[in-house]
């Protein structure tokens, strides 16, 4: 019993002192799992905010999803609690073999024999997994984007009636999903297997060499005990580390997908000149913003949406003075809408210039330049929120009194009216609670509320009856006065006041004039404008008589 009651109470505190440091682990791991998470979150999407249109168009919402999301949740896990622990097993590992080689070296060089065989498992493992893994992830972004294609077009699936197609193709990517992530866990289970299967063979070896020494009095039964107590000790640490070896490399695909995210650079973005005297989205120094008058110039501009596709402009020139309200009218494809991006800057040409107020637009901020349009897309978006916060999104002090206005204005008033809670009445996602065309009228307005120096229609008035139609175009003609404006219209009637009005085809400018004059000369305009008028009116009395 001699020493018992000193040993008890070692035992006691270092217990206690076990214990108070699990508690802290826990507490700064948890702590740190979120904090990374959020953090990676942030930075993930404030990235995508700074990349140019066409980027959007390359990868899909699921894709981008999986990246905030998922990949952000796995590496702030592994940061947290992987790291750690892989840090602490590796001076686990190290004292305990330095204890090992002091109590005995010759027994510790044979247990040391097993790790050349574990390196090699290692090796072999790693690459299955990692492919294995890969897989994982890429069907885990298709299963994500499906699901969002599911509900966001939940309405087209119902009215084609294919939701046994829709049903189909999600369970074959599920069953894709499912073959990949078992045949990761059978070598995920495998790897931890075979060092479960070696860490036993190490004590194997321990007691034949100890108990072959022993018997030799070489070796004493209590340095033996120890030795074999330290070795069976090693098998938990030992699996703990091939764990974190395992999520490392599960991990490093997600690490992969993140650092090819934010390795992406927008291809329509600031010079380092430029952000030092305007700012960025982040941080504008809108004391330097220059005013914006509103006179376009595109001078010999040529532009591709990639390398690998033909020209949409080539050699193209155009100039708009200020406040003049031009319309483009083509067939779909002919390039009205190029012209709209690469004058508000969401592309740049690839040869060429365009300049606005006389000077190359690149040579300012595009933020500059973004803050001065309205924009009014054919398909509208609303975000999640009330009227009163879509209607503030550019302009975060504006009254009551001017959300009201800018309502009246484009005969948005009566829809605003008949919702429960007026201007503080929920949207839904996307504006889902509203129709089409009341969304319309909102976006409308909220393109009014910045009071932009150039406006763009984009096919505005298409998801609006007509009545409501004529109301806008009577209330347009005040908001543009003084703008330069570019309208986008397949329906002729809404463009005939225009000051220019271009007849696109091919990207090349084929008629341009007033209404009045290209009318008068009877080209393209003429037959087209001719041709809608006769089949709109044919449409009017077919629903006369219906």
């Amino acid at each position: 019993m001699e020493g018992l009651v000193p040993f008890i109470l070692l035992y006691a505190g270092t217990t206690i002192v076990q214990i108070g440091v699990g508690t802290w682990y826990c507490y700064i791991s948890f702590q740190n799992e979120l904090i990374v998470g959020r953090d990676l979150k942030r930075v993930t999407f404030n990235h995508l905010q700074t990349q140019s249109l066409d980027y959007f168009s390359h990868d899909s919402v699921g894709y981008l999803v999986a990246r905030v999301m998922s990949d952000t949740d796995r590496i702030g896990q592994l940061i947290s609690w992987g790291l750690i622990d892989g840090i602490w097993t590796v001076i686990y590992l190290i004292g305990a073999f330095s204890i090992m080689a002091v109590l005995n070296l010759r027994l510790t060089l044979w247990v040391a024999v097993i790790l050349p065989v574990i390196v090699g498992f290692s090796i072999f493992f790693q690459r299955h997994l990692l492919f294995w893994n890969r897989k994982v992830r890429e069907y885990n972004s298709q299963i994500t984007g499906a699901i969002n294609e599911g509900i966001t077009g939940a309405r087209t699936t119902k009215i084609l009636v294919i939701e046994e197609k829709m049903s189909r193709s999600f369970e074959r990517l599920t069953k894709d999903m499912e073959h990949a992530s078992v045949l990761a866990s059978r070598y995920r289970g495998g790897f931890l297997s075979v060092i479960m299967l070696a860490c036993s063979v190490a004590v194997s070896l321990v007691l034949w060499r100890g108990g072959i020494l022993s018997q030799k009095e070489l070796l004493e039964i209590g340095t033996l005990s120890a030795f074999v107590t330290y070795c069976l000790n090693l098998m938990e640490p030992v699996q703990w580390l091939v764990r974190v070896i395992i999520d490392l490399i599960t991990i490093q695909v997600n690490i992969e997908r993140m650092t090819r995210l934010m390795d992406s650079v927008p291809t329509v973005k600031d010079s380092p000149e430029v952000v030092e005297k305007y700012g960025d989205a982040f941080a504008p120094k809108e004391e330097n913003w220059e005013p914006l008058m509103g006179d376009i110039e595109f001078r010999d501009v040529s532009f591709r949406y990639d390398t690998d596709e033909e020209e949409v402009l080539t050699h193209f020139s155009l100039k708009i003075p200020q406040g003049t309200k031009v319309a483009l009218v083509g067939e779909t494809g002919a390039g009205k809408s190029t012209i709209v991006n690469l004058a508000c800057r969401f592309y740049e040409p690839n040869e060429g210039q365009v300049l606005i107020d006389g000077r190359d637009y690149r040579e300012r901020s595009q933020l500059w330049l973004h803050r001065n349009i309205g924009y009014v897309l054919q398909t509208p978006h609303l975000f999640s929120g009330t009227v009163a916060d879509n209607l503030r999104y550019g302009r975060p002090e504006a009254t009551e009194e001017e959300m009201w206005a800018a309502l009246e204005l484009v005969s948005a008033r009566d829809v605003v009216d008949k919702l429960p809670k007026g201007l503080y009445s929920e949207v839904g996602e996307g504006g889902d609670t509203l129709a089409t065309g009341e969304k319309q009228l909102l976006s409308f307005a909220r393109a009014v509320m910045v009071d932009p120096r150039i406006f763009v229609l984009d096919e505005a008035t298409s998801s609006i009856d007509t009545l409501t139609e004529q109301k806008i175009q009577d209330a347009t003609a005040a908001i543009l006065k003084g703008r330069t404006s570019f309208m986008i219209a397949h329906r002729l009637s809404t463009i005939r006041q225009a000051d220019l009005i271009l007849m696109i085809d091919k990207g090349r400018i084929v008629e341009r004039g007033t209404h009045e004059e290209l009318m008068r000369a009877k080209g393209a305009y003429y037959d087209l404008y001719t041709n809608q008028f006769t089949r709109e009116k044919t449409e009017r009395v077919w629903e006369g008589e219906a």
